[in-house]
């Protein structure tokens, strides 16, 4: 008997079943192109553990679909300060960071992320306080735009801060318009 090699004609209808096909048997390149489309994942399929950082992309994404019900907390969060001398600002724990200082503070951020900016809205508690910035426990380059700290109380501080390098921001503060 001769060795002849299985196609499909030699086959039978339904011969190859789910069943019968080996686990990782079949891989990407045993698939034609453009044969596997969103209608053929089960929603439950695609985990973030199966999906490689590379694969995907913004073209895969559909129109509006990253909405802040999806990006991290640090979008989407305030985070009240508790009072100190020297008080670490993780600055991917929240978006908004509120605080009343009870002396002179220093805010030391934590984790910086470049183009990312934050807002701390600091409450003057009524005396002579003032409120400075180091990153990581250093110096850093703290860059005022505009503004100065007010610390008459409980007038409302909105200090916007922009990371531009993990040692460098730039910085704005302002009050409500009377």
């Amino acid at each position: 008997m001769a060795l002849t090699k299985v196609t499909s004609n030699v086959l039978a209808d339904n011969a190859v079943t789910t069943g019968k096909i080996l686990d990782d048997a079949v891989t990407t390149g045993k698939l034609a192109a453009e044969s596997v489309t969103s209608g053929k994942l089960a929603v439950d399929s695609v985990t973030t553990s199966n999906i490689l950082d590379s694969n995907v992309t913004t073209g895969k994404l559909a129109t509006s679909s990253v909405t802040s019900v999806k990006v991290g907390t640090e979008f989407t969060t305030a985070s009240a300060l508790t009072a100190a001398a020297t008080i670490d600002v993780d600055y991917t724990a929240a978006q908004v960071f509120t605080l009343t200082p009870n002396a002179n503070t220093t805010l030391n951020i934590t984790n910086p992320v470049i183009g990312v900016s934050k807002v701390i809205v600091v409450t003057g508690a009524g005396g002579t306080n003032t409120v400075g910035f180091t990153v990581g426990g250093a110096a850093g380059t703290f860059n005022l735009i505009a503004g100065e700290y007010d610390d008459t109380a409980a007038l409302k501080n909105f200090i916007q801060l922009m990371c531009v390098s993990p040692t460098e921001f730039w910085y704005s503060i302002s009050q409500i318009a009377v």
